[in-house]
């Protein structure tokens, strides 16, 4: 094993403590947030006729990989703060530190475990929490009721052309394969409302949409006309419905990216949704900083009273950190900031203060 790391039992030893204690912690925080959220959330999912246990345990299913994510950074600071502290308790830092070890050599196996707890978070994010958060945005839109199966499905998508509306239950494919289904049209002229034009499904032919099974109803009259097939809402173009309202949390990085060209090629604004993409990068990486920051914890002389103090201030800086990303990313969804600088400034900014600190007080 390299010069820079304690020996090879020391840093397995100090990594399978940083992992058992990170975990441990994220397991009771996702058992006692979940069941709040669940608590909250019941009502609404079982309003819903027919709705269960069976919807419930879904509900879960999907909750659940949200509450990991988002709080998956701060069981890693948490970990890292136990950790620390409890080697520092038993005076196993005071021996590593006599054999002759820097700050920075005790820090790094816990720096290498935080980066495959990154890899970890990341693959997670994009194989699992998009998908969940996707599906449960599509069932929320339709008050938990059932729900089109299938990847890229939108529901409830509302699209102004001119004065008039168009609804969408349901949204899929892309480009001039976009299929739209349960359409409302509704018409309206100086403000009032004309008429309501309803079809099953509608396809774009290249100018407009051809609404097969549509029928009129007129508001005047009271009146419905049936008129099988008509084209309407000319020059709304598909990607209207597709990318009306682009979630980034519900698409992958490559997804989410491959959205960012198509609302580009529409001539619409992509920066906040750009913020978010290198977010997606950066985010995970918080658990490289959290041994960083947290290290406070982890020296001083634990029977000189400040274990405590030691601990509150590695958690000050870690809470600091996650306060500062989320600003810096609200900014960037703003168009405040540039959207490298809101993903990016954070994690840089924090890793410069962490060195600085244990430079400053341990090296």
């Amino acid at each position: 094993m390299p010069a820079f790391f304690p020996s090879r039992t020391v840093s397995v030893y100090m990594a399978t403590m940083f992992l058992t204690r990170t975990f441990s912690v994220l397991a009771g925080l996702v058992l006692i947030l979940m069941t709040l959220d669940l608590l909250g959330k019941s009502g609404d999912v079982l309003a819903y006729p027919g709705n269960g246990q069976a919807q419930l345990w879904t509900y879960v299913s999907l909750r659940a990989p949200q509450i990991v994510s988002t709080f998956l950074k701060f069981s890693v600071l948490l970990g890292t703060l136990i950790t620390l502290a409890t080697l520092n308790q038993n005076s196993e830092v005071i021996a590593l530190k006599s054999s002759g070890l820097s700050a920075h050599q005790i820090l790094a196996p816990l720096v290498v475990t935080g980066m495959l707890v990154a890899l970890l978070s990341f693959l997670f994010n994009e194989r699992v929490v998009a998908r969940a958060t996707a599906t449960l945005s599509a069932w929320e839109k339709v008050d938990y009721g059932p729900m089109p199966s299938g990847p890229g499905v939108l529901s409830n998508v509302w699209v102004r052309d001119g004065e008039d509306l168009i609804r969408a239950g349901h949204a899929t494919g892309r480009g001039r394969a976009t299929r739209l289904e349960d359409v409302a049209v509704y018409d309206r002229r100086d403000g009032n409302l004309g008429a309501i034009l309803t079809a099953r499904t509608a396809r774009f032919d290249g100018a407009a949409w051809r609404l097969e099974g549509a029928k009129r109803f007129d508001v005047a009259t009271g009146s419905v006309t049936p008129l099988g097939t008509v084209r309407a809402a000319a020059g709304v173009s598909p990607d209207r419905f597709t990318l009306a309202s682009v979630n980034p949390d519900g698409l992958s990085f490559t997804q989410l990216y491959s959205a960012i060209e198509d609302l580009e090629a529409a001539g619409r604004p992509t920066q906040s949704l750009r913020a978010s993409l290198w977010h997606k990068l950066s985010g995970p990486l918080s658990a490289v900083l959290m041994p960083l920051l947290g290290a406070v914890a982890g020296f001083g002389l634990a029977r000189s009273g400040r274990l405590f103090l030691r601990a509150v201030i590695g958690m000050a800086l870690g809470f600091a950190y996650f306060v500062a990303d989320n600003f810096a990313l609200a900014m960037g969804n703003l168009g405040a900031y540039p959207p490298l600088l809101a993903a990016w400034a954070p994690f840089f900014l924090f890793l410069l203060i962490g060195e600085a600190v244990l430079i400053r007080t341990e090296e």
